[in-house]
């Protein structure tokens, strides 16, 4: 298993791809707050829905 961080890929997408992740993430939110409907999201291994109104804060 390759222990370096993904920054120091050769390949730079595999470099970008945190960047990218980020962007369509933040795209995420911002549309969910404008439609106000929920982000589904995993966190520690669990299905969440975090509503509209808990993004804007």
């Amino acid at each position: 298993m390759n222990t370096k961080p993904i920054s120091q890929a050769k390949d730079p997408d595999l470099r970008n791809a945190q960047a990218a992740m980020n962007r369509a993430g933040q795209a995420a939110r911002k549309i969910a707050i404008q439609t106000n409907t929920a982000l589904v999201v995993v966190r520690n291994g669990q299905l969440r829905e975090i509503p509209a109104s808990e993004l804007k804060v």
